[in-house]
């Protein structure tokens, strides 16, 4: 044998034990990315139910001619600013996270605000598409939890996978970086005020 060929062959084992290293981290990268990204859309389409729930409780509300316009126009504006950020789910910050958070609360504060003044209205308590939307937006609370928790257990294997060595030294040069958690506001464990027992 050639004394050549020994360093070739060497080089050759190396660059493609490389090339299969930085190959298999960027497709698991690229897999756990998808799966969180994913989780994230359903983060956000369970918001997007709990809007729309709560844009028909609007109208339903409107029929009652001297119900409060201002808690009506405050769960609106509230409900206009809460759709209107959007988050791009491959490159989520801090900020970005807190931001939608805080138009989600207000949303949630002013919904209660509403829920309460409609006590006051026994013609709309009565109303069975109004205690039908109440049903529905109990229950979507709940997936909007059980979303958010996916989107943080999808997450935990992307960043696992990107900050352990020796994956970290790939990760910047392919521009794998870390995903933030959804970490909800301080007191916002508490689902918001949506009881609907008006006895």
């Amino acid at each position: 044998m050639k004394k050549w060929l020994i360093p070739v062959i060497i080089l050759g084992v190396l660059a493609f034990s490389l090339y299969s290293w930085g190959k298999n981290f960027n497709n698991t990268a690229v897999d756990l990315q998808e799966t969180a990204t994913k989780t994230w859309g359903n983060v956000e389409s369970s918001y997007q139910r709990r809007n729309d729930l709560i844009g028909n409780l609007v109208k339903t509300v409107q029929g009652a001619a001297d119900f409060e316009k201002s808690t009506l126009e405050a769960v609106i504006n509230a409900r206009s600013k809460a759709t209107s950020i959007t988050i791009d789910p491959s490159n989520i910050t801090p900020q970005q996270l807190e931001q939608f958070n805080q138009a989600q609360s207000g949303l949630s504060s002013a919904l209660s605000r509403l829920l309460v003044s409609v006590e006051r209205y026994p013609d709309i308590k009565a109303n069975q598409n109004f205690l039908e939307l109440q049903s529905q937006l109990e229950g979507t609370e709940n997936r909007i939890n059980v979303a958010r928790d996916r989107y943080n257990e999808a997450i935990e294997p992307y960043n696992k996978h990107v900050k352990r060595f020796p994956n970290s030294l790939l990760a910047g040069l392919f521009n794998f970086d870390p995903m933030d958690y959804y970490q909800a506001e301080a007191g916002s464990e508490v689902a918001p005020d949506v009881d609907f027992d008006f006895k």
